[in-house]
């Protein structure tokens, strides 16, 4: 059985990102560009800001007790000839404005290879800042400090690739990939899987022509968690050994270096175990029996939505759900800003 209330439930009340940090995050975004903006050495150098990540895609989840949620955005630089030999002064330069600054100079904040990251560590969040340029020649480019080169890049090219596949599989595309990410972060299965990969792997399952065979593949969340899942492990189960997984907005531009076959191997192993798990828990025949064999895959968190009644003594449905109380569809608010999304 299916139990679309209790998956519409688990995901507003478990897995979602609340509204407050969303909201949350992206004001703090909002703050450190404003700094960044403010520099007069960097500040001209800027041209926009572009969130991406899970936060553009709309996959962002609910951390595990203790752990950190961040986001990312690309901070979107003007090419420097003076630079052309030394790229990692792009990231140097924007750290350099974090380090000196009157606020983030006191916080945790360090240079990765890809990014400056600025973590608030009372708040259990971190941001991280990612110079990008769009050069002459029309590359789009990330830096990567240890290499000290520029790496191809397309980010809205790939959270476009994420909408349009959304779109296909009835806005469940993105939700799916919420439930999965759970099961990393909440249960413990398939560590070490970047959210890049999951991502890119679900959202490659998905295709128009399934929907001719069968209009409803999609048509409701816990039936395109069923396809999706079922899908991904066919595609697996014919590949023992690590695939090239490609980067679908750029071709020329792999995820390889984002596991190993150890990785890989284990991340196929979960996927048939789920697989079969998600199955029996659909096939099953007899409500109680069904909903316990969801809650041994998903938690005790999988509930119903609570009544009149339960609201009312709780104040209201969000309170009695537990982390988030996010609604859906995820990443809408008052002020339409872009890239909250849950």
């Amino acid at each position: 059985m299916k139990h679309t209330d209790y998956f519409d439930n688990f995901l507003k009340n478990t897995v979602n990102l609340s509204q407050f940090n969303l909201d949350k995050l992206a004001d703090r975004v909002d703050a450190i560009y404003d700094a960044l903006k403010a520099d007069p050495d960097l500040g001209p150098r800027i041209i926009k800001k572009i969130p991406q990540g899970s936060w553009a895609q709309e996959t962002i989840i609910s951390p595990q007790n203790g752990k950190p949620f961040d986001a990312d955005f690309m901070l979107q630089m003007r090419e420097e000839d003076d630079w052309s030999d030394d790229v990692a002064q792009y990231i140097n330069a924007v750290y350099k404005v974090i380090d000196n600054h009157s606020t983030y100079g006191d916080m945790p904040h360090n240079r990765k290879c890809r990014c400056v990251y600025v973590e608030y560590a009372n708040n259990k969040m971190h941001v991280d800042i990612v110079p990008y340029l769009t050069l002459a020649d029309g590359r789009q480019v990330i830096i990567n400090r240890d290499d000290n080169e520029f790496e191809t890049t397309n980010p809205t090219g790939f959270t476009q690739w994420m909408k349009d596949k959304d779109k296909i599989a009835d806005r469940n595309l993105r939700k799916v990939i919420r439930l999965l990410k759970f099961l990393r972060d909440h249960k413990n299965s398939f560590t070490g899987t970047r959210s890049i990969l999951i991502t890119t792997l679900l959202g490659e399952q998905v295709a128009d022509w399934k929907k001719i065979a069968d209009p409803g593949y999609y048509s409701d969340l816990p039936t395109a968690l069923l396809h999706m899942v079922s899908d991904l492990d066919a595609w697996l189960q014919e590949r023992p050994t690590k695939p090239s997984i490609a980067d679908p907005s750029n071709p020329l531009v792999t995820f390889d270096h984002r596991w190993s076959q150890e990785t890989y191997s284990y991340f196929r192993d979960r996927i048939n175990v789920h697989a079969a798990e998600i199955q029996d828990a659909c096939d099953e025949t007899d409500e109680e029996t069904s909903i316990k064999k969801w809650q041994d895959l998903f938690g005790d968190g999988f509930q119903p939505p609570a009544t009149s009644a339960e609201s009312t003594k709780f104040g209201d449905a969000g309170a009695a759900g537990g982390a988030s109380g996010t609604t859906e569809p995820p990443g809408t608010s008052s002020s339409g800003r872009s890239g909250r999304a849950g």
